[in-house]
């Protein structure tokens, strides 16, 4: 890939953040949808490489731009192809409603570095890179949270768990309680907490339920990039889903899945911006010249290098003298 394109990665993410971010708390999850896919397709054009979209928006039928299978990039025949996994706006319902935890993501690896996912549901277990090796996805809940206490040198009683909350994980979350371990039950969006979980200090420390699939692959590039785990295997939740899986290419629908099988690449790139605030990155605050952004960037190059980027930008439009305050 070229040197710089973690740069140019990292502006698709804040355009598509900043265009969200103006929506925030007026209650049209479609249309702050809608802004961030706009921004970030307008900017990632002008990207120099060859693109595909192998996760997006959906297919071609469904979704006018960013769909799978879709060419972008300023193309040109020396520059490389790269495969590319987005979600302009993960947590919609949490940017309509002004709460905390929506973001900007997009992740990118040399051609073939992603799992094509079907747009179905997959069982997952995320954990930090301290867990890693330590849990199984078909282990009991009990079981895996006494693996993750021992291998942080803590009690059950002092982990924390992220659940989305749906009549799915109902089970899950009384095996969980019924095991002593806290649980943050989530509204929308499990991709942020995947990364957190493999971040010391966010006090979360595994992600654990039914999500989706293309989540998942995007959350596999940030969990290698950050040496944590994530398991997973593809759930046949309504009729069609393995026929959907065949047709993009996945052939043994119940393989259970690590991070090196949802992102197998050895060029992965991974960059997200907060649309509002999170555990990790603060959401996208705006003042009379332009607004302020913060961001991850994070890939496989060595050595090793985890960005939080935080920028101003400044709108040139404006005549009125700049005025920044930290």
């Amino acid at each position: 890939m070229p040197t710089d394109i973690a740069n140019r990665f990292l502006r698709v993410v804040e355009a598509a953040a900043i265009a969200a971010a103006r929506t925030a708390g007026q209650g049209d999850r479609n249309h702050s949808d809608q802004k961030a896919v706009e921004a970030m397709r307008k900017v990632m054009e002008g990207v120099p490489m060859r693109g595909k979209i192998v996760i997006g928006e959906g297919e071609r039928d469904e979704a006018p731009m960013l769909f799978i299978g879709e060419e972008v990039g300023h193309w040109q025949h020396s520059q490389p192809r790269v495969d590319i996994a987005v979600d302009p706006l993960e947590g919609t319902n949490l940017c309509a409603t002004g709460a905390h935890g929506s973001i900007a993501v997009l992740a990118a690896s040399e051609e073939g570095g992603l799992l094509n996912a079907p747009d179905c549901y997959m069982k997952k277990l995320i954990v930090g890179p301290r867990s890693k090796g330590r849990v199984d996805l078909d282990a009991p809940v009990a079981e895996n949270l006494k693996a993750i206490a021992d291998s942080l040198n803590r009690d059950v009683e002092d982990t924390l768990v992220v659940v989305l909350e749906r009549p799915r994980h109902e089970e899950l979350i009384a095996d969980i309680r019924k095991a002593g371990a806290r649980i943050h039950l989530l509204t929308d969006g499990d991709l942020s907490p995947a990364i957190s979980a493999c971040v010391t200090g966010t006090a979360v420390h595994a992600v654990m339920g039914v999500g989706g699939a293309p989540e998942g692959v995007i959350a596999a590039a940030a969990v290698r990039c950050l040496g944590g785990e994530i398991q997973g295997r593809l759930v046949e939740f309504k009729q069609g889903d393995r026929k959907r899986a065949e047709k993009m290419g996945v052939g043994d629908f119940d393989k259970h899945h690590n991070e090196l099988t949802l992102a197998p690449g050895k060029k992965l790139l991974f960059a997200a911006t907060g649309v509002t605030d999170g555990e990790l990155m603060r959401g996208v605050t705006f003042f009379g010249t332009g607004c302020r952004t913060h961001s991850l960037v994070m890939g496989l190059e060595k050595p090793r290098r985890i960005r939080f980027v935080d920028t101003i930008h400044v709108d040139a439009d404006v005549g009125d003298p700049l005025e920044i305050r930290l």
